[in-house]
């Protein structure tokens, strides 16, 4: 074969390679791009509260005895651990709305040995709520006696813009960064004075301003429990407004995985049996891990937690915050 014809055939061949090549990478990052490379998982986290049914003691859990789902998809669960001991840190608002009678005073001494009966790893802070703030009457703090002084009396005026869920909002994005379990107790009636529950018709429907708070705790991981307290002025006396605003404090708790306490609509005898059970909460509650596939932007997900094992009651929030995949 001549050099000149043999360099011809080579050339020819150097340039099919190239082609098939060319063909080989335009093929790849068409398929690439119509089926992008899955996106790796992220951990969703949820404190929530596990307790014997009817009084029943509760019975060991492992991680593959709790079911977390999002309609029919389930995640793998990969922590279920005791937010006790070293897992026990706590930050724990207590917010007293202004709008209250000062009567409520009488109740306070309930408050204050709640409060002494903290363990240390128990942060304790103090607020009242008015004018769509928390007024912080002592910051977060293990010195379970400055907490329990910051107490007093309620003005029994909300202010000119006196809405307990605008004030919770106030008070979670201000919450200082101190790890562990964030919970929010609020001695409250609940009624939005502010938007104006005062008819017949709107008066059962719980404040516009509720859904806003529930997302905004549900994002921060936030419990919120409330302990309903009777207000103040003729609203106060109107069983309409009144239902309104238990709905409210009954919905928020559900959502956010807390608790609400009321028996009717007088305050109780006392606060005492009421803090009980809410000491009880604290202390069978869990921290919660699962696997689950990130979206395009990040979201609050609704996710729910259950188990197949018998006798055990589980509340936990509506939905946890999902970051962005990368």
């Amino acid at each position: 074969m001549s050099n000149s014809r043999y360099t011809h055939v080579k050339g020819s061949l150097f340039l099919a390679m190239v082609a098939i090549a060319v063909v080989s990478i335009t093929a790849c990052v068409a398929t690439w791009a119509k089926d992008p490379p899955e996106t790796s998982s992220v951990t969703g986290k949820m404190l929530v509260t596990a307790q014997g049914a009817q009084g029943k003691k509760m019975p060991d859990l492992a991680p593959e005895d709790i079911i977390v789902k999002q309609g029919n998809e389930r995640f793998k669960v990969t922590q279920w651990t005791p937010a006790t001991r070293e897992n026990g840190s706590l930050g724990l608002f207590i917010l007293i709305d202004e709008a209250s009678d000062p009567s409520l005073g009488g109740f306070l001494d309930d408050v204050r040995s709640f409060i002494q009966a903290q363990p240390v790893t128990t942060l304790v802070g103090v607020g009242y709520m008015s004018n769509a703030t928390v007024r912080i009457a002592q910051d977060l703090t293990n010195d379970h006696d400055k907490a329990s002084n910051a107490l007093r009396l309620p003005l029994g005026n909300p202010g000119a813009y006196g809405s307990p869920y605008l004030s919770l909002t106030d008070l979670i994005e201000r919450w200082p960064d101190h790890g562990g379990r964030k919970e929010v107790l609020m001695i409250t009636d609940g009624v939005d004075r502010f938007r104006g529950q005062y008819s017949r018709l709107s008066a059962l429907s719980p404040s516009p301003d509720l859904d806003s708070a529930s997302s905004v705790c549900q994002r921060a991981g936030i419990l919120v429990h409330s302990i309903y307290a009777r207000g103040t002025g003729h609203r106060s006396r109107n069983i309409w407004i009144l239902t309104g605003g238990q709905n409210g404090l009954a919905q928020l708790a559900d959502e956010t995985g807390g608790e609400a306490f009321f028996l009717g609509y007088q305050n109780p005898v006392s606060f005492k049996p009421y803090l009980d059970q809410l000491q009880t909460i604290l202390g069978n509650q869990y921290w919660l891990e699962f696997e689950m596939k990130p979206g395009k932007k990040a979201e609050l997900r609704s996710v729910d937690i259950d188990t197949e094992i018998s006798g055990v009651d589980i509340s936990s929030a509506n939905g946890v915050f999902v970051p962005a995949a990368q």
